[in-house]
């Protein structure tokens, strides 16, 4: 068994002649938690709509599970979950309905569809909630319900982009620790983010995007010893993006 999840070899992705990704190199181990950190318009969603098959690089190539992305796309994109920052959710059908509809593209049907929804329903906490129509859910409740979606047909990957979007404090950590539990039960997880205390609360290696490349990856540790070799000084991931890329990530945040 491949113990490389994903593999990007120097994908590029432009438009109008602009490289909204440039040359990024990434290599994800199974059951880790990556973390791809940087502000709005570094790059990450695209990244992430290339790993998924959304759209197609100009250069470079995609593995995943040891597989070419262009020979097997389709097969290996059944492997996936994907949880996008724009909610992906039918808003007139009811939470059972919306996870239902999601997994039975991947073919699930009969009981094993019906199980799934449940379980999917039961992690993310809304069993109660099956019958209530998504339209009626809060903000946090239809991410929740967004990340059942993503579950039914049991991925091996998990891709969060930006899932804690304008949610309160509550759902925020309510995700997290999900996230964290989903990884626990062997999968693993790429979590995008501007956030830097989601990275740090959640991830164990990250990686650093800005214009569209990776600058740095890492631990924490790692990455705080690119920029110091004072091993007793503490500095915050914020100091080392600050240091590393030259700008505050939060410039780039506020008001989102």
């Amino acid at each position: 068994m491949n113990d490389i999840v994903l593999k990007t070899d120097g994908i590029t992705k432009k438009y109008s002649n602009k490289a909204v990704v440039d040359c990024l190199t990434l290599e994800i181990g199974r059951g880790e938690i990556f973390g791809l950190l940087g502000p709005n318009g570094a790059g990450k969603s695209t990244t992430m709509n290339m790993i998924c098959g959304l759209v197609k690089p100009n250069a470079g190539s995609i593995c995943l599970f040891g597989r070419d992305m262009k020979e097997e796309g389709k097969k290996l994109l059944g492997k996936i979950g994907y949880i996008p920052q724009e909610l992906a959710i039918h808003e007139n059908l009811k939470a059972w309905e919306n996870v239902e509809l999601f997994t039975s593209l991947y073919g699930i049907k009969g009981a094993e569809l019906k199980k799934a929804v449940e379980e999917s329903l039961e992690f993310v906490g809304l069993s109660d909630k099956r019958n209530v129509f998504a339209k009626n859910f809060s903000g946090g409740m239809k991410r929740r319900l967004n990340i059942a979606c993503a579950l039914g047909h049991k991925p091996e990957l998990l891709i969060f982009d930006e899932p804690t979007v304008g949610i309160d404090p509550q759902s925020r950590n309510f995700i997290l620790e999900k996230i964290k539990e989903a990884n626990r039960a062997g999968t693993t997880i790429i979590y995008t983010s501007h956030y830097m205390e989601e990275v740090e609360a959640v991830c164990r290696r990250i990686a650093i995007m800005d214009s569209g490349k990776v600058i740095a990856t890492g631990s924490r540790e790692e990455l705080k010893q690119l920029v110091t070799a004072d091993a007793e000084k503490e500095l915050t991931l914020e100091e080392v993006f600050l240091t590393l890329t030259g700008k505050k990530l939060r410039d780039y945040t506020e008001g989102v």
